[in-house]
């Protein structure tokens, strides 16, 4: 099964998006939206940015 993004309104009634792989488990989630086209936007963005995005490491705080 291939993952997908659900779209919903949360407790403060914006629009929020979450990412969940084939088996349901919750693997991302959006920032809080004003309107349900921003956050169509959001998903969108991931889209087309995720695949190539590189994996950079953070060192600890000091």
């Amino acid at each position: 099964m291939t993952g997908k993004f659900e779209v919903y309104k949360d407790k403060a009634d914006k629009y929020r998006f979450r990412l969940k792989a084939g088996n349901g488990e919750i693997i991302a989630v959006g920032e809080a939206y004003e309107n349900k086209a921003s956050c169509m936007h959001g998903i969108e963005s991931v889209k087309a940015n995720a695949a190539g995005a590189p994996v950079v490491e953070k060192e600890p705080a000091s």
